[in-house]
């Protein structure tokens, strides 16, 4: 197997292993356009990457944790609805990242790659990030799975439990924040969101408790992976879209199946 296609399949797979489990509470929260949000904005974080000449993926990190904060800081404000907010936040960040990265001089830069993914592109170095940063995420999730499922039920009565509802929010946040980073070569900007909601939606199908959904939710991101690089490779299509189409086909195919109500309640 050529380097690129393995290197590729590696990082597919440790991508899908953390936003099966992460992307299950964004579909229990109900949590996608904010993930969207977020998602946008990593086009800002890599013109401010070229800006100040450094790490792409902390840059886009960087972008999306001050995004997350400004987010909690004006929905505490209810200046506006959330939608609204969210609305607005998602393409004015996708906007000025475009015209940023235009007035960049001596600079060239693949959009299409950032938008849709440059799967095939994955090296060493985005490797390390992956891995570390899934491990870092996945670690966290471990320690704090409790909390974020009984904030998840029920925010008021956790608070009353003496939970931390506010800092437990904000940690989700920044957590969805790294996955989008690591995920931006995988399938790029507009589709991430669709990374983290389709398996986990997909999984919900065979579940019955959380804890299967979030397992079963990485495998399926697995298998999309692997499909959808398969599909690239036989079809010559491009990469991340044909990672996102191999999930929808899963979600489409379990949703067709007579299972039952199975589905994951929390």
């Amino acid at each position: 197997m050529d380097d690129f296609l393995l290197f590729a399949l590696v990082g597919g797979l440790g991508v899908a292993l953390i936003a099966g489990p992460l992307g299950s509470f964004v579909v229990w929260r109900r949590m996608a356009y904010f993930g969207d949000t977020l998602a946008h904005s990593a086009l800002l974080g890599v013109a401010l990457g070229f800006v100040f000449q450094i790490n792409m993926n902390l840059a886009v990190v960087v972008s999306c944790v001050l995004l997350a904060l400004l987010l909690v800081s004006l929905q505490r404000q209810r200046l506006v609805a959330t939608d609204t907010l969210l609305g607005i936040m998602a393409h004015s960040t996708l906007s000025l990242g475009l015209v940023a990265i235009a007035l960049l001089d001596n600079v060239r830069v693949d959009l299409l790659a950032y938008l849709f993914g440059d799967l095939l592109a994955i090296t060493v170095q985005d490797l390390y990030w992956i891995y570390g940063g899934g491990a870092l995420v996945l670690l966290l999730l471990w320690r704090l799975w409790d909390g974020l499922l009984a904030i998840t039920i029920n925010e008021e009565l956790a608070q009353v439990e003496g939970i931390p509802v506010a800092r437990l929010r904000l940690t989700l946040m920044l957590l969805i924040a790294v996955v989008i980073a690591a995920a931006m070569k995988i399938v790029g900007i507009l589709l991430i969101t669709s990374l983290l909601i389709i398996p986990a939606a997909a999984a919900r199908r065979l579940s019955r408790t959380p804890e299967q959904m979030a397992c079963l939710a990485a495998v399926l991101g697995c298998l999309a992976v692997t499909a959808g690089l398969a599909a690239s490779w036989r079809w010559d299509t491009p990469a991340g879209p044909s990672v996102v189409v191999a999930a929808l086909a899963e979600f489409l195919l379990l949703y067709g199946l007579p299972l039952g109500q199975r589905a994951a309640r929390t």
